[in-house]
């Protein structure tokens, strides 16, 4: 028998295609390589693109390479070209492979076979050890985490050589190699230090001093004002000392395409020289494979580096770890109270600023800090969490019973809008009912001025298509155009498909699209890079994700030449204009009937007041329709709140002189001559 390592680069656009697969592209293909050459086991590598098996000598490297190409093509079909992938082959000399189930279990295999010849008792005594380690609590922590995988394998391979290393009374082996961890803010990167630093103590690599085992630094962005000291000094002096055993971490991202200049160099080598006693990381955000090579090529000229990624995680990773720490308190939560957690995780993405685990753990305090008020306000102990004791966590209210379609019908104004979009959603049902049509291309743009409904649309059509079963579950991620982009190389392609990836099912808005694309000579935009990744992810998963850009008509007609296949991805247009003053006045007196009550004297008010808002000003491009009207409305019930408390009376109702306070503050009086006769302006 010989051993061949096989190697599988893949296309940066196609493996990201792929990261929602309930299966990996390398664990797919190795299985079934395993059933081609009747091999008992795969041993797979430490990297995610590799795996090693035994074949039979008469095996060839180039009969091995074409029957990984044809299972490649038989597994993926018209998904993937010949472009897509590259297959190497690489003869390895009875290599000891470190991440096998087969390892974990023990068992022996054909590579360690003549070192068990040779010494049987050394053997048992090193697997012996490996096996106690397994059950010590860090390992037994770090086996538990969700997610993580290449950090459990960095974990695996570490308790894996401990033993030799002391065999060889090399533990300083062990502090030479240097660790690029790319992850970002907010999912675990302390959690996983600390786990790596009780590892190693429990391995007997390294005993971390126990006031301070961990020191996290951030390197100051790059200023050619400043000298070599002012710019490394907090690390240089944690990598310096000689009286703590400690993990540094180095937060180098501000300096990823800095790393060959001379003075990161001279840093670089200072850790070389100083940082013999210390185990160092070096931190950047998450980053496509191919970038996080590069970072790693140029630290390797200096240090001897171990690079991995922690993914950030997807709503299903985050249920589970909101479930842990429900756990951990005792309480249960219901499959509808953590539906309401899911929303809530929505709402939060939606800004473009999310920690991950840290905004998990917030949303799980408040969802406790709820049902705890609950329980006082009953004087009830249960530890049950329901949807109804925590639904104050939202900032969106719970579904109404209305239907999508109802909804829309109720809709003030947009006339034009619903039937095209009636129109749009026959045509998608058809197609999805007659399997000789094809079904169509589902991305939209929404053109219109601000206020014009474009938002509170696209998050009805989402309710619709999933009532018609055209989405899986019709949630709604809203986001700006520039949410997608990074601020590093590398940075936005993964970004931008961790995105979409949260809204397949449902509904990705995106407003403001047009700022994706700034025309920049110098390259330095990365909104071309978010476009480019956005339609990989538009045209892969055409069926199960609608994703609808926003913006002003001038400016997304031009954001439509940032890339050819943009527009033809989007064939659905639709136009939003303003709404007239009848439809304004409508708007206002809808959102007052909700809640409040007036009387005949105001309604006619405010009716004339919106009758005699300027030309300029309706007409202008600044001007914000039903956000303006939204604006209005509630200064004026502000104005109302204020007089009730006041009073000591609770009327329920909006009266004249409430309207006359909000109408007389500047951003809603006009310098303007009317002939209506409720209404004198400034």
């Amino acid at each position: 028998m010989k051993c061949l390592k096989c190697i599988l680069e893949f296309n940066n656009t196609w493996i990201l295609s792929r990261r929602d697969d309930d299966i990996l592209p390398v664990e797919r293909i190795s299985t079934e390589i395993k059933k081609a050459f009747d091999v008992p086991k795969i041993k797979k590598s430490i990297s995610d693109c590799e795996f090693v098996l035994s074949v039979d000598e008469k095996t060839s490297e180039d009969s091995l390479n074409e029957e990984i190409t044809r299972t490649i093509f038989l597994l993926y079909g018209d998904e993937i070209n010949k472009t897509d992938f590259h297959v190497s082959i690489v003869p390895i000399d009875n290599e000891v492979e470190t991440q096998t189930k087969d390892s974990d279990k023990n068992e022996p295999s054909d590579e360690n076979e003549s070192e068990r010849m040779s010494d049987p008792k050394a053997h048992d005594k090193k697997q012996k050890e490996v096996s106690e380690v397994k059950k010590k609590a860090a390992f037994d922590e770090i086996d538990n985490l969700i997610g993580a995988e290449e950090f459990k394998a960095l974990a695996n391979e570490c308790v894996i050589i401990a033993p030799y290393l002391k065999d060889s009374r090399a533990e300083d082996t062990f502090l030479e190699r240097k660790y690029l961890i790319s992850v970002n803010e907010g999912y675990g990167l302390s959690c996983y230090l600390k786990l790596f630093g009780s590892l190693t103590k429990e391995l007997g690599l390294y005993n971390l001093h126990p006031s301070s085992p961990v020191d996290e630094i951030i390197l100051p962005t790059p200023d050619s004002s400043k000298d070599f000291n002012e710019l490394f000094a907090p690390a240089l002096s944690s990598i310096s000392s000689k009286l703590k055993k400690q993990i540094i971490c180095i937060d180098i991202s501000e300096w990823m395409s800095k790393i060959t200049d001379k003075s990161f160099r001279a840093f670089l080598k200072r850790i070389d020289q100083d940082g013999k006693n210390k185990i160092v990381f070096f931190r950047v955000p998450f980053l496509e494979p191919d970038v996080l090579m590069r970072i790693k090529k140029d630290l390797s000229d200096y240090l001897f580096i171990k690079s991995f990624s922690i993914a950030p995680f997807d709503m299903e990773q985050l249920k589970l770890c909101a479930k842990k720490f429900f756990r951990e308190k005792d309480f249960d939560i219901s499959d509808e109270a953590m539906k309401l957690f899911e929303r809530n995780i929505i709402e939060e993405k939606s800004d473009g600023r999310f920690y991950g685990i840290k905004t998990v753990r917030k949303v799980v305090s408040e969802m406790l800090f709820q049902k705890l008020s609950f329980n006082a306000k009953h004087e009830v102990s249960d530890r049950q969490i329901t949807e109804h004791q925590i639904s104050a966590i939202s900032t969106t209210s719970i579904s109404s019973q209305s239907s999508g379609l109802k909804k829309l019908d109720e809709m003030v104004g947009m006339k034009d809008v619903k039937k095209k979009m009636l129109e749009i959603i026959a045509q998608i049902e058809t197609a999805l009912h007659n399997e000789k049509i094809q079904a169509p291309c589902i991305h939209m743009r929404f053109v219109g001025n601000p206020g014009t409904g474009k938002t509170t649309v696209a998050r009805i059509i989402g309710q619709i298509l999933r009532e018609k079963g055209i989405l899986r579950n019709g949630s709604f991620f809203e986001y700006g155009g520039r949410d997608f982009c990074g601020r590093y190389v590398g940075e936005t392609a993964p970004k931008t498909a961790a995105m979409c990836r949260d809204a397949y099912g449902s509904v990705l808005f995106i407003d403001e699209a047009y700022s994706l694309y700034r025309e920049d000579a110098s390259g330095r935009d990365y909104g071309r890079e978010a476009i480019d990744t956005l339609i990989s992810e538009m045209e892969n998963h055409r069926n199960d994700l609608l994703v609808i850009m926003a913006g002003y008509p001038q400016e997304m007609e031009h954001l439509m030449t940032a890339n050819p296949g943009l527009k033809s991805r989007m064939p659905y247009v639709l136009e939003f204009p303003n709404f007239d003053r009848e439809e304004l006045s409508d708007i206002f007196l809808k959102m007052t009937h909700q809640a409040f009550s007036i009387d005949n004297e105001m309604e006619s008010f405010v009716r004339d007041y919106f009758r005699a808002l300027p030309d300029e000003i309706i007409e202008s491009k600044e001007f914000s329709n039903a956000r303006f009207v939204r604006n209005l409305y509630e200064r004026t019930w502000g104005k109302a709140a204020l007089r009730m408390q006041m009073s000591g009376i609770s009327d329920n109702k909006l009266k004249l002189d409430d309207f006359k306070s909000a109408i007389a503050e500047k951003e809603f009086s006009f310098n303007a001559v009317t002939k209506a006769k409720h209404i004198a302006f400034n």
